[in-house]
């Protein structure tokens, strides 16, 4: 049994994942009284993903590896620094600037924990359940944008002090998850390179799963930067709800069920999951558009689900397949090219969205994340198999192990 292995370690990182994606969510749900309260516009929305996605790649690029030298514990402290300053200028949201500067150290926390709390949480886990690593890994953001979205969205539709609320409970989930981290062992000793170790540079353990991962990392998380910027105006403008709860429930209807398609997926090589979680991701899509032109908010709801069910299976699959044969000091650099094509491949369509949004419906920008995902689907099934073959994950004992 691998000597870092650590139930309570393992429960703390765990948990510090979920808290920083969490944060990340929490003014989400907010975004549509400040556009109508604060005059913040749908193009500056449409910014405040863009911004986000840059400082995550940001931190990936420049800090994906400073775990491996300061340890994980320091650096996940350091990420919860960063969430903590953000809901401190969220508290003053005036106009849109402190919302788009605050999603930006957002997007450096995410972009830390992207890196450095995901190695640490396949660090601390039990060898024979590296498949549960690898979906916490997939999924613990999208369960923590849920969390984070769902429960900000309840604070700010039935509680006292609508704008502050939801980023002071923050604040204090954000203080006693830093404490369980630090209760935890560390499991990189410290050395030097520091300063070498900010010099971007990424590891590929499997360089033949990297084609196939990056266009499914690109197509699922481009329709996650859609709902980012557009879930609760969907609910408002285009399925009249204007509870900012139902707001909250549109945004999370697509990412906590990426959780489930994670684990679906265990008994999955990563190719299959891959392939079939795209045709699927594919077809809900189609059904999002369809549900949307009804103006139907229980279909939605359902179309929604189906395709974050299938991108979770895909992510996880993709995942795995990227850290097959991984050694201990590479997963953090490996992690930091999955997430740098994540965060990049949904940056650039939310910046193209944000531009098209004064000449196009939210309905007619949804057709273009459809053609994005029948042609990622195309990719994925056509690609050359070769070399992309990993055992299902309930057959693999020490998948990530050394």
């Amino acid at each position: 049994m691998s000597t870092n292995y650590s139930a309570r370690s393992f429960i703390a990182a765990t948990i510090a994942l979920l808290v920083i994606f969490g944060a990340s969510a929490t003014p989400i749900p907010l975004y549509e009284v400040y556009h109508q309260t604060k005059g913040v516009s749908y193009e500056s929305l449409s910014i405040t993903a863009v911004v986000y996605f840059i400082g995550a790649v940001t931190a990936l690029l420049f800090f994906g590896r400073i775990s491996n030298h300061l340890g994980r514990k320091i650096t996940t402290l350091l990420a919860f620094g960063l969430a903590a300053a953000a809901m401190l200028l969220f508290l003053t949201v005036e106009s849109a600037f402190p919302l788009i500067l605050g999603r930006f150290l957002l997007g450096l926390a995410c972009g830390l924990a992207s890196s450095s709390i995901t190695a640490y949480v396949v660090d601390t886990a039990h060898p024979d359940k590296q498949w549960l690593a690898s979906a916490i890994v997939s999924n613990s953001p999208l369960v923590g944008l849920t969390i984070g979205a769902l429960a900000s969205g309840l604070f700010v539709e039935y509680g006292p002090y609508q704008l502050m609320l939801c980023y002071l409970v923050m604040l204090g989930v954000i203080a006693v998850s830093a404490a369980l981290i630090l209760s935890g062992h560390e499991t990189v000793d410290s050395q030097k390179g520091l300063i070498k170790s900010l010099k971007p540079r990424f590891t590929l353990s499997n360089p033949s799963a990297y084609p196939v991962a990056a266009i499914t990392f690109v197509a699922t998380w481009a329709l996650g930067g859609f709902f980012q910027a557009y879930g609760p105006s969907i609910a408002a403008e285009q399925l009249h709800e204007k509870s900012t709860f139902i707001g909250s429930i549109v945004f999370a209807s697509y990412l906590f069920p990426g959780a489930i398609g994670g684990l679906l997926s265990g008994k999955l090589t990563p190719h299959q999951s891959q392939k079939i979680g795209m045709i699927i991701f594919t077809l809900s899509l189609a059904g999002l558009v369809f549900a949307l032109q009804q103006k139907n908010l229980i279909e939605f709801l359902i179309a929604s689900a189906l395709a974050g069910t299938a991108q979770g299976a895909v992510l996880t699959g993709s995942i795995r397949s990227m850290l097959h044969n991984a050694q201990i000091k590479e997963r953090a650099g490996v992690l930091s090219i999955v997430y740098a094509t994540c965060y990049t491949g949904a940056a650039i369509p939310s910046y193209i969205a944000g531009q098209l949004s004064n000449s196009l419906s939210l309905l007619q920008l949804l057709y273009c994340y459809l053609g994005l995902a029948i042609f990622a689907c195309a990719f994925t099934l056509f690609y050359p198999s070769h070399e992309r073959t990993v055992a299902p994950a309930h057959m693999t004992k020490s998948l990530y192990n050394e």
